[in-house]
């Protein structure tokens, strides 16, 4: 079966050597040459080289200092590289920090073309892996009471930083937020998580945040029923 951009350049042939009308150009084009998808032109772009980028983008950008992604990278486990069911490949930073660029928000796919030089298919299938491989390999921390950061030594010292700067409470170690974050709407059991509040389909994630401003337990997601 033909592609999109090949069905396009047969119809603009066909137009060109008046093989067809303009008026059954345009309902064929219509019908069989547009996409939903846009084509963003990454091969206009040089892939990513990290070595390329100075201090003040990489801070920018990814929000990491340029000296502590390889440190990041290693202690999360990261492996050298990351393929795809598709052989789509990545060595580790750069996967790293295409995660971390996607989590600058505000950061759409697309907007990350011009950094990585890739399609936005493999750059969702790359931060997918990652994340992926975190959560499998991490999560423990931050679903599960984490007694390096939770010890009664962390909490005491956590509470006093929360009672210096004011609180009346001297008990309290951390401080509880939620966020709902939208979804694509499910082919089922649409309603368990449409929030109406919101007017979207979204999940929602609840978090414990420490004095440090790390996360220290994270909740979800679950629908708008729980």
């Amino acid at each position: 079966m033909a592609s999109r951009r090949e069905i396009k350049e047969m119809l603009l042939l066909s137009l060109e050597n008046r093989f067809i009308t303009e008026e059954e150009f345009c309902y064929l084009y219509e019908v069989y040459g547009q996409t939903k998808n846009p084509i963003f032109p990454h091969g206009e772009y040089d892939r990513f080289s990290l070595d390329r980028l100075d201090e003040a983008e990489v801070y920018a950008e990814f929000r990491v200092r340029k000296r502590d992604i390889e440190r990041l990278a290693h202690a999360l486990g990261l492996p050298q590289s990351f393929i795809c069911h598709q052989r789509t490949k990545a060595d580790r930073i750069e996967a790293l920090c295409m995660v971390l660029k996607r989590y600058a928000y505000p950061c759409r796919y697309s907007d990350m073309i011009h950094r990585f030089g890739r399609a936005v298919p493999e750059i969702s299938m790359i931060v997918t892996a990652v994340e992926t491989f975190i959560y499998q390999n991490h999560r423990n921390k931050i679903t599960e009471w984490n007694a390096d950061l939770l010890s009664p030594e962390k909490l005491q010292e956590y509470a006093d930083a929360v009672s210096a700067k004011g609180s009346p409470l001297r008990n309290c170690f951390g401080f509880i937020d939620g966020t709902v974050r939208p979804i694509s709407r499910p082919g089922e059991n649409q309603k368990v998580v449409y929030n109406g509040h919101k007017r979207v389909h979204a999940l929602k994630f609840q978090c414990v945040t420490l004095p440090n401003g790390l996360i220290a337990h994270l909740f979800g997601p679950v629908g708008r029923f729980v």
